[in-house]
């Protein structure tokens, strides 16, 4: 009975984890991406280079990076080698790289 046990309690901390993990997805609405890629084609950045930052949805921007604001949209931006990089300034988080 215990082997049975092991398999259905590894699946459930699977399940649970997969749970954890969508909760922390950030959506950003097509009508917001629309919004960002106007804005930042209206309003270009020099783009930077940061080294040892991946850029990957989770990563972190380091403070010494200055975020720019998009008008009626929560989220920041920058542009790091040629990618413009959504950011919840709260948590300097990248939310969505857009190329």
């Amino acid at each position: 009975m215990k082997i049975h046990l092991v398999p259905a309690a590894a699946g459930l901390a699977l399940l649970a984890g997969v749970g954890v993990a969508t909760a922390d997805q950030v959506i950003i609405t097509p009508e917001q991406q629309t919004v960002v890629r106007e804005y930042v084609e209206r309003h270009p950045l020099a783009s930077i280079s940061l080294l040892g930052v991946e850029l990957n949805v989770g990563s972190t921007l380091p403070d010494t990076v200055e975020l720019h604001e998009v008008p009626h949209v929560e989220y920041r931006y920058v542009v790091v080698d040629d990618r413009t990089v959504l950011v919840d300034p709260g948590t300097r988080r990248i939310v969505q790289v857009i190329d």
